[in-house]
Parts: structure tokens; C-alpha cells; sequence
């Protein structure tokens, strides 16, 4: 039996290439589609519209495209009403679940919309037993009997309005991810939203990789810090126990920071150091006892900042504060979301993907690496409102201490 549901998009879904990729999707999944109706927006700021009639073998396989396509701000013209199933036990979704995006997603009860609390992709959404909220829920959290919207049915998806092409937002940064960009400008206006963030009340939070500490970044980082731009950090064993390295011994990694070259036994004082943290309790406790009395670890300590670091199976030590257990890791990043309003990420892969699989599409975030893979990795997992700049990340953050110093 051929199943078919009619789906409309809104946007500027011609030049982005936002219909292509719809379109791309059908077939990737087995499914065909007629377009109803596309209206071209006339001017350059216009939005378009498509109405099309997606089609499939049977109900599952439909049910799996609508998903797919919501991703891209596709929805059903009649979206119905929400199937709700309880979870089958502990940390165990029904088999349809949906799953969702990082976009604003709402679910319709039968007697009104709600808005999906704090938008995260790839999780399920649960629902109240009175119907009065839904939010977004990992799998790992979920308890046997909350209810889970599962297929397709009574979801929408809220794609974030087009910004405005002659802004001054994160447009200069909408190209594929290049080194060939002006970066005394966008070091500029990075900081221009990191003030605008500051003035709204809201939190910046960065991700660093260990590379903040061997580039020499620190003393900036610690300069951003003082100057109340780092709000929350999130970094592995790697970043912390380098940056107590060079507190305690002049080195990272063994190499000497002044002069550039290696020291006697200098391969030893990244293990030195976590044990010299461990031996005081926490990094805390070391600032407060004088252990540690400079670094960025010393800083967000001294002024009050947060900090969640979370290990992995390469960490040597690893320090007290490390979140050896990756899912409590993760609650504990989560748990520091709420008041984000700007996210920098700086030379790390690994934590930047995972914190951008948990940010909600609304917070916007730069991504800085000398590689640029690690940018569109990013873009790719998920995070379209990532843009990236390709450059040293010891001479950027240097630039932008120095820029919000002016």
C-alpha cells in the first residue's frame, strides 16, 4: 500500500540549497515525491515556498522520511495530533521514537501546542502526564513509563528566521570554511558579540582543547577571563592538566614555554602536576591552599567561573574535577547551558562535536582551528550554525583579548 503525506517549507530554500538536500533525502530513503506547488520569492530578501506530496511503501518507511525531512524544516500541512507510547524501561525508547533536531520543535497534544524544552538533537521527547510540557530527553535518562512522542505525527519543526544578508550578524563567515578571510574583522566582530552577549545578561561559554596551553594562548585566556568573558569551560583532562603543567613548571608537554625547547625530565611534569592536584583534593582546594597560583584553572577558580571536564580513556591521572563517566559528563555540560548565549570553541575536535550535538541551534557558536575539518565536521554531525575561521589559535586569542581590551 503506497502511504503519502503533503509537507510544506518555508525559507530561502532555493539559493541555501535547502530544497536540493529534501528532495536528495526522499530518495536517499527509498521514497518518491511530487511537487505540489513552489513559489519563488521575487526580490533577492524574499522568501520561497514548496508544498510537496512525499510518497512511500508503507507507513514505517513514511514515517522515517517526515522525520528526515524535518530536519530541514519541512512539516506536515495537517500534522494531527502527537502518538504518545511509554518508554519500555529504564533507558529504553519505544522502537518508533522521534528522533529529534536542535531546532525549535513543538508537539501537538490534541488541545494545544507545546514548545519542546531545551532543543537537543538526537534525543526523544516526553511528555508531562498532564500535558502541560514536553521536553527533550537523552536515552540514557529516560524512565519506563514517561511518555515518548513516537513517528511523526503532531511535530513541527521551527527553522530560525534567515538572518539579514546585509547585517552585521554571522554572515561574513556563511562560505565554505576558508583560511582566505580578513581575520583582524572577524576577530572584531566576534568581539562585538561577545559584548552585545554580556550586555543581554547572558553567559559565553568556550571549549578548548590542551593546544591553548602549548601555543601559549594562556595568558590571554586568562586575560578573557579576568575581563569576564568566559563565563563556562568545557575541556578534557588534556587542557587542565597542561595549563597546571605550566603553572607549576614552566612547561607543556614537556617543552619549555619561554624558549621553545625541551627540558630534563620535562616529560615528567604533566604527570607531576595531576598528582600534585590530586594530593590537595581539587584544583579548588590547590588555589585555595596556594598549590596553584596562576593558569586559566587558577583564574576561573579565582573569579568564580565554571568549569566541566570530562575525561576519556587517553587521560593519564586524570585529575580530581575529570568526569570519568562520559553520561555524567554529559549532565554535567547540560546542566551549564541554561543562560548561554554565544559558544567559542578553540582547537578541539572531540569536545567540540560533543558540545555542539547538545546546543540548541538558537545559541550561536564559532568554531577556531588551524584545521579546517574540524569546522565542518561540525557543520556535518548537525550543527548548521556553526561558523568557522581557520587560523594559529595562540595569535586569535591573543587578538581577541586585545580587541576586548580597546
Amino acid at each position: 500500500m503506497h502511504e503519502t503525506e503533503t509537507v510544506e517549507v518555508r525559507g530561502h530554500i532555493l539559493d541555501s540549497g535547502v530544497l536540493a538536500r529534501i528532495l536528495d533525502d526522499v530518495l536517499e530513503y527509498g521514497g518518491d515525491y511530487r511537487i505540489e506547488r513552489l513559489d519563488v520569492g521575487r526580490q533577492h530578501s524574499d522568501e520561497s515556498t514548496a508544498r510537496l506530496e512525499i510518497g512511500a511503501d508503507d507507513a514505517d518507511q513514511l514515517s522515517r522520511i517526515l522525520m528526515r525531512l524535518q530536519t530541514h524544516g519541512a512539516n506536515a500541512v495537517t500534522p494531527g495530533k502527537a502518538l504518545l507510547r511509554p518508554a519500555p524501561a529504564d533507558g529504553v525508547f519505544p522502537d518508533d521514537f522521534y528522533s529529534t533536531t536542535n531546532l525549535v520543535t513543538q508537539v501537538h497534544t490534541g488541545s494545544r501546542w507545546l514548545t519542546v524544552h531545551n532543543p537537543e538533537m538526537d534525543c526523544g521527547i516526553v511528555v508531562a502526564a498532564d500535558d502541560s510540557a514536553a521536553r527533550t530527553l537523552p536515552v540514557s535518562d529516560v524512565r519506563a513509563g514517561e511518555r515518548v512522542v513516537c513517528g511523526a505525527d503532531g511535530v513541527r519543526v521551527l527553522r530560525p528566521p534567515a538572518e539579514d544578508r546585509d547585517g552585521d550578524g554571522f554572515g561574513f563567515m556563511s562560505s565554505a570554511v576558508s583560511s582566505e578571510k580578513p581575520q583582524a574583522l572577524l576577530v572584531r566582530q566576534i568581539a562585538d558579540q561577545m559584548r552585545a552577549v554580556k550586555e543581554r545578561g547572558e553567559k559565553i561559554l568556550w571549549v578548548c582543547g590542551p593546544a591553548m596551553v602549548h601555543t601559549g594562548a594562556a595568558p590571554a585566556m586568562v586575560s578573557l577571563v579576568r575581563a569576564g568573558y568566559v563565563d563556562v569551560l568545557f575541556a578534557g583532562n588534556a587542557l587542565a592538566a597542561h595549563d597546571i603543567e605550566s603553572a607549576l613548571f614552566g612547561t607543556s608537554l614537556g617543552v619549555d614555554l619561554d624558549k621553545g625547547r625541551g627540558v630534563p625530565h620535562g616529560h615528567e611534569h604533566h604527570i607531576r602536576a595531576i598528582n600534585k592536584i590530586r594530593a590537595a583534593g581539587s584544583i579548588a582546594k590547590a588555589v585555595s591552599s596556594g598549590v596553584l597560583t596562576s593558569g586559566i584553572m587558577h583564574a576561573l577558580v579565582a573569579n568564580d567561573k565554571r568549569f566541566v571536564l570530562v575525561g576519556s580513556v587517553r587521560d593519564d591521572g586524570p585529575l580530581p574535577d575529570v568526569y570519568t563517566d562520559v553520561i555524567d559528563g554529559q549532565r554535567a555540560m547540560r546542566a551549564e547551558l541554561p543562560g548561554v548565549g554565544f559558544c567559542i570553541m578553540v582547537a578541539t575536535m572531540l569536545h567540540s562535536i560533543a558540545t555542539g550535538n547538545i546546543l540548541p541551534a538558537s545559541i550561536p557558536l564559532v568554531c577556531v582551528d588551524i584545521n579546517p575539518a574540524t569546522v565542518t565536521k561540525l557543520a556535518d554531525r548537525g550543527s548548521a550554525q556553526a561558523a568557522g575561521i581557520v587560523t594559529d589559535i595562540g595569535l586569535f586569542t591573543e587578538q581577541l583579548a586585545e580587541e576586548l581590551r580597546a
